[in-house]
Formats: C-alpha cells, sequence, structure tokens
C-alpha cells in the first residue's frame, strides 16, 4: 500500500470516530418478551436518571412502538449506560 492510501484509512477511521461524538447519538431501548413495565422503569430511573415519569412513558412507548430512544448524547457519555442496560438484560443500542 502507498503513503496516501494509509493517510486515507487514518482519515476514514477519524471520520468515523468523529461521528461517534456528534452529539445525536441516542440510546434505543428495544422492546422483549422478558421484562416487566416496573423493572424497565426502575433500570431507566437508575441508569438514565429519568424521572418516574419519564421512565413510565419510555417503557410504554417501548411497548407499542417496539423501541423508543431513552437518552440522547455523546457517545463516550453513552456507551457505559447502554451497557448497564445490557448488563441488565435490556435490549438497547447507540444509533
Amino acid at each position: 500500500m502507498n503513503i496516501s492510501g494509509n493517510y486515507k484509512i487514518e482519515e476514514e477511521v477519524e471520520l468515523l470516530e468523529a461521528e461517534k461524538e456528534k452529539e445525536e447519538n441516542n440510546i434505543v431501548l428495544y422492546n422483549d418478551e422478558v421484562n416487566t413495565f416496573d423493572f424497565v422503569i426502575e433500570s431507566l430511573i437508575e441508569v438514565c436518571n429519568h424521572d418516574l415519569l419519564q421512565a413510565e412513558q419510555c417503557t410504554l412507548i417501548v411497548h407499542y412502538n417496539g423501541k423508543c430512544a431513552v437518552k440522547q448524547g455523546g457517545f463516550k457519555e453513552l456507551r457505559p449506560l447502554c451497557e448497564a442496560l445490557l448488563d441488565r438484560g435490556l435490549s438497547a443500542t447507540i444509533e
């Protein structure tokens, strides 16, 4: 590979990392048939710092629409929160 090829790859990696850092990232929580409403609400309060009403609303949206964006922010901020939701057995991604 030539030198210009190496710079192109590095530039693409930097662009991908910059894309992850933009503020429009969301944790998206998905519906499942395993977890109870109360457990999901409790998880959103404890992990995402939702108040009770916000957690209840997000849980209902997940139930009826199949998914809901539950937290917005930078990738570095959201990653540990998403991992905590996953550790609790919830289905979530950062998008």
